[in-house]
């Protein structure tokens, strides 16, 4: 009997542990759904940005019309090399591009970076290595000679590094940057659309601009 009165104690201990009180004096805290974000640590990856950017605007456009690639007001080592991928991947598509913006739609690009605060969340894939050991292949290929034991382990190897290859290494980079691309003509905006990515936190300054310091000179006199 006590037994039971015990295990009762217990389950209503969980369930009220589980459950928030009706009122609070801020909202609580949760997780977003699991999502990925792409990390950022080429300028081949930059380039793969700004066809997809091309892509949207082809698509969202419709009519072919001619665009003008705004020169971006910063300029960052990203900034310059983006504007000129992206005129790249325009033309690629069959767009037609022009060298100043009379008669054109404008294309504008804004890229903002943030820093967040060190030592965020850490991911850790649960249960891959575990499940893609050496030891674990070696059991389905039975009894074996040392060099089919060797391949065993290698080909196990290269599996764990199959499936992991789809997540960047590292810590999670405390820098992100939003790219916003925008196509308009003088009255509304016709395309616009905003992308986030992570940043090698140590290539941080390949995205932001460099403050710039005002000197006076003054003549002496003679």
């Amino acid at each position: 009997m006590k037994v039971r009165i015990i295990g009762a104690a217990l389950a209503l201990t969980a369930i009220v542990a589980g459950c928030a009180t009706p009122y609070s004096e801020a909202p609580l805290a949760t997780n977003f759904p699991t999502s990925k974000q792409p990390k950022v640590q080429a300028a081949a990856h930059w380039n793969t940005i700004a066809g997809d950017v091309a892509s949207q605007i082809t698509s969202k456009l419709g009519e072919r019309r001619p665009l003008y690639v705004a020169q971006p007001a910063t300029k960052t080592a990203f900034d310059r090399a983006f504007a000129n991928q992206l005129i790249s991947a325009l033309m690629s598509g069959g767009q037609s591009v022009l060298k100043s913006p009379a008669g054109a739609l404008i294309v504008e690009v804004d890229t903002q970076v943030v820093s967040f605060s060190p030592n965020r969340p850490q991911y850790r894939h649960v249960g891959t290595a575990s499940a893609l050991t050496a030891g674990v292949w070696a059991l389905h290929v039975g009894e074996a000679t040392a060099g089919a034991v060797l391949a065993t382990t290698v080909m196990a190897t290269d599996a764990y590094a199959w499936f992991r290859s789809e997540f960047a290494s590292g810590a999670t980079p405390r820098t992100e940057i939003i790219v916003t691309t925008s196509v308009s003509d003088s009255h509304q905006y016709l395309s616009r659309s905003t992308s986030v990515y992570y940043v090698t936190d140590t290539d941080k300054l390949l995205y932001e601009s460099l403050p710039t310091r005002t000197i006076r000179v003054t003549g002496g006199d003679k």
